[in-house]
């Protein structure tokens, strides 16, 4: 990554256009073509610096679920398994953790009752247990990462 790249991550995160041309009006706010904008975000994509470039949905508010979803997994099934976690749609983000559960993913679905389907899908396709921790309350913390 260099200075133009994270300052790209910089903006980009805190706001994004509304417009017929939204690359190419954030393209113009950053001192750069939209061709070059498009072009930095697929390298930083193909690179895995960036896991993802989209909106973020509040899947409740359009009528779906969320739910935190954890896993013990040995450190040598892991990658596996994080693989096949991560191949379901429904997969919002996974991660690491040190502790003995040690693997933590978000799951969106449509419906409330697709998280139990979904959760019953991967502990068969995996061999192991997930566990559910809906959310019992909501707080809003803003976090902007600066690259």
């Amino acid at each position: 990554m260099d200075a133009v790249d994270k300052r790209i991550l910089n903006v980009l995160q805190g706001e994004f256009p509304l417009s017929e041309r939204p690359y190419a009006d954030a393209a113009a706010r950053l001192g750069l073509n939209e061709a070059e904008l498009i072009q930095r975000l697929q390298r930083l994509l193909a690179t895995g610096v960036l896991s993802r470039f989209g909106p973020m949905y509040h899947a409740e508010r359009l009528g779906g679920a969320l739910t935190l979803a954890a896993m013990k997994v040995p450190p040598d099934d892991f990658d596996r398994v994080a693989a096949i976690v991560n191949a379901f749609p429904e997969v919002a983000h996974n991660y690491a953790r040190d502790h003995s559960f040690n693997m933590w993913f978000v799951l969106a679905t449509e419906t409330r009752e697709r998280i139990a389907d979904v959760i019953a899908e991967i502990e068969r396709a995996t061999g192991y247990r997930v566990h559910d921790f809906p959310k019992l309350e909501e707080f809003y913390v803003g976090l902007r990462l600066i690259a």
